[in-house]
């Protein structure tokens, strides 16, 4: 099993589907409320668990009842929290998901600011048999840390660039780095995924995409953009769609994928999510990717049979 530590947030999600489009302003009756694991980080570490590799993850946690549900439900799934830190006297994060009929989601959250930003508790090394690490932008000293080991060692650090980051020096420090839509166009300025993506990623090296939901992924590789295509289903929720595609990419590096077949594999992780609802709880297992590869036709070099 190949080890992925993934460093970010961890929050407790209650997710309300609502039967009509949302209007702001406006009261609306949820069809069911699901209290669930969510944060980049913590998504990524579940989708990862699920897909056969070993997961490890570094998160601060809360000491309220909150903290202690989300480290249960975590173990269950078989991801490590030893090097995650239960701050006494915090709050753990907490969102408010609303998810629409066609599976888009608007999230309010609250993190508590009395969380300490500097992970000084962590060594000064990283865990042995560390195959890549995964950070995220929501929290910046965190990624930083894992990002300059991974540097020192030689090993892949993937970045998930879901918003623009206030440090970025993490965009250069990371060997990957896969931004969400919104989070290329706070960076790049440009509303256009292919154009943002090449203004981001001329005249740095590295590895460097963007997910585009239902039209796929762009890459830019050997000066140029190239477009990967998404694959189609019927999207029921997408919320953690990102994370699990973080996670999936980071064990596919981990697995030693080329970057086609390593994006192939994360694009079908990702679109099986999307037919779930729960956030990331419905990030697939191995088996159910493997089986979804083999229906689409997506070869082992990356390349799709027409």
């Amino acid at each position: 099993m190949v080890e992925i530590v993934t460093i970010g947030i961890v929050v407790l999600d209650d997710v309300l589907p609502i039967a009509v489009p949302l209007v702001p302003g406006e009261k609306h009756r949820a069809r069911r409320i699901e209290t669930v694991v969510g944060g980049n980080a913590a998504n990524a570490a579940r989708a990862i668990a699920r897909l056969k590799g070993r997961a490890r993850l570094i998160a601060r946690i809360g000491d309220d009842a909150a903290g202690r549900e989300l480290q249960a439900r975590l173990e269950q799934e078989g991801i490590d929290l030893s090097l995650s830190q239960v701050v006494e006297g915090t709050a753990t994060s907490r969102s408010a998901v609303i998810v629409e009929p066609d599976g888009a989601r608007t999230i309010v959250n609250h993190l508590d600011p009395a969380l300490p930003d500097q992970p000084a508790w962590l060594p000064g090394t990283l865990p042995a048999n560390t195959a890549v690490v995964l950070g995220d932008t929501r929290w910046e000293a965190g990624a930083r840390h894992l990002f300059i080991r991974a540097r020192r060692a030689g090993i892949p650090a993937v970045f998930d660039g879901d918003r623009k980051p206030q440090d970025l020096e993490l965009i250069d420090l990371a060997s990957h780095v896969v931004f969400s839509e919104q989070g290329l166009a706070e960076l790049s300025g440009s509303a256009d995924a292919a154009e943002g993506l090449a203004r981001v990623a001329r005249g740095r090296s590295g590895f460097y995409a963007v997910t585009a939901g239902s039209a796929g992924v762009y890459s830019f590789q050997a000066g140029r953009v190239r477009h990967h295509p998404g694959f189609p289903v019927v999207a029921v929720d997408t919320l953690g769609a990102g994370d699990v595609w973080h996670g999936a990419f980071a064990l596919g590096l981990g697995e030693g994928m080329g970057l086609d077949r390593a994006i192939d594999f994360a694009s079908a992780a990702a679109a099986l999510k999307c037919t779930r609802p729960g956030g990331g709880a419905g990030a697939p297992h191995r088996h159910e990717v493997d089986d979804f590869l083999a229906r689409h036709g997506a070869g082992m070099n990356g390349e799709r049979r027409q």
